[in-house]
């Protein structure tokens, strides 16, 4: 009876965490009210232009802006006096609404240059309100080498919140053979247990530092469950790695379905932290979060590396993924050291979760979006080594943001994968990874 009590206490633990998931969808929509608001006119977005790099903030005016839908262009607006604009739209849908850099007073520009273009959901008979963040600095007053470095600390933070997401995905392929397509899921679910805590109006709106504390944790938490109630049943049952990834392919679209029913398809942000003025560091020209979030992520990584080279448990970590057989004939608790992988990758995926989300919006499907990036980066560093997964992070990190000097950042995933592929041209077995001899 204990296997099957154990079985239950987990099922019962996601319904429990599920109910928490559905209260944190429902007050959210009431609290976008502000920005959303029934109208009787045809679909429109709208915002207001403003220098607040000035004391009282100046509107914009002459700002010149156009909405497309795909690739037709739909409407353009120009701010009047007040820095107010508005477009008219031909109905719901999603639209880029692109703010024409050239029309800005010298002097002034947007304080994140990858935020000239914003997309937004459109609802039947809903406005919505644009924010674009205006600072002090342009891309033109600045040397192609001032923003060649401000590109690759960009990759930098891109780089570390994806090693961090990544590195449990590699571990767990280390220690159990899994290649676990629902890792994305569990990104998703630090990220929207985090955006309860602190930005819905039915949570406790805790500060969002505390939240992804509590975040990491029940990311944590969500990884037993996981590896105790699902996975380590079905390895019991004899169960192989091809029906092992079947299982996990499934768990991911289950869980991206049920996010997609509790949180709805509309990306949300954080209420903290939103918009920042830029700090300068010399040419280097950031939000403080953006710094905040590359320290801690570093640090987090560096403490996994000492964790693996100088604790018993990351020395039992090593040997169960070097040969399980040995390890557990060593006298090694091999499911208990795959039980804690699994906690540790899914907590770092949590907090992942969370800082992509500071860094951008939270949306029911952000994890599978990044999902890509992160098998590309834990091949491109060695898979099974959280050695590798970190460097190809970095790396993938720093080649995708750097290369949108010359390219649309639309086309940063092609340019990750074509990185990708001539790396394993050059090196099959990863930047770290060992050569193994196949036969």
């Amino acid at each position: 009876m204990r296997p099957r009590t154990r079985a239950w206490g987990a099922f019962a633990l996601l319904a429990l965490t599920g109910a928490l998931a559905v209260a944190s969808a429902m007050p959210a929509s009431a609290q976008e009210d502000d920005e959303e608001t029934p109208v009787d006119e045809p679909e429109f977005v709208r915002g207001r232009i403003q220098d607040k790099t000035k004391e009282p903030s100046k509107p914009l005016e002459g700002v010149e802006l156009t909405a497309k839908k795909g690739d037709r262009e739909v409407g353009e607006a120009v701010t009047d006096e007040e820095g107010s604009w508005e477009i008219m739209l031909p109905g719901p849908g999603t639209y880029t609404v692109t703010l024409d850099t050239d029309t800005l007073p010298k002097g002034v520009g947007l304080r994140d240059e990858d935020k000239a273009s914003l997309e937004v959901e459109i609802e039947e008979g809903r406005a919505k309100g644009l924010i674009f963040a205006i600072g002090e600095r342009t891309t033109t007053s600045r040397s192609p080498a001032e923003r060649l470095l401000n590109l690759g600390v960009q990759g930098i933070r891109v780089g570390v919140v994806l090693a961090l997401a990544s590195v449990g995905l590699s571990l767990i392929f280390g220690v159990t053979g899994l290649v676990n397509f629902a890792h994305g899921e569990v990104v998703t679910f630090g990220a929207l247990i985090a955006f309860f805590l602190s930005a819905s109006a039915g949570g406790p709106e805790m500060p969002l530092v505390a939240a992804a504390v509590l975040a990491l944790l029940a990311g944590g938490l969500f990884g037993y469950v996981l590896e105790s109630g699902l996975f380590r049943r079905l390895r019991r049952r004899r169960s192989g790695n091809v029906a092992l990834i079947v299982v996990s392919i499934g768990l991911g679209l289950f869980l991206r379905h049920v996010f997609l029913i509790i949180f709805g398809e509309r990306p949300r942000p954080f209420t903290e932290f939103t918009v920042q003025k830029n700090f300068d560091v010399g040419p280097i020209s950031l939000p403080p979060k953006d710094f905040v979030i590359i320290g801690l992520s570093l640090a987090l990584l560096v403490a996994v590396g000492l964790l693996l080279q100088g604790t018993r448990l990351g020395t039992a970590m090593r040997a169960v993924s070097d040969d399980r057989d040995l390890a557990e004939a060593s006298g090694i608790d091999v499911e208990r050291v795959i039980l804690v992988t699994w906690i540790a990758g899914a907590a770092l995926a949590g907090l992942g979760g969370v800082f992509q989300g500071i860094t951008d919006k939270i949306t029911y499907d952000m994890g599978f979006t990044l999902l890509l990036s992160m098998f590309a980066a834990v091949i491109l560093g060695g898979i099974g080594t959280a050695y590798g997964a970190m460097a190809g992070g970095l790396v993938i990190g720093v080649t995708t943001q750097v290369s949108t000097y010359w390219v649309e950042s639309k086309y940063k995933l092609g340019v990750a994968l074509a990185v990708l592929i001539l790396a394993v041209l050059i090196r099959p077995q990863g930047l770290l990874g060992r050569a193994e001899r196949v036969g």
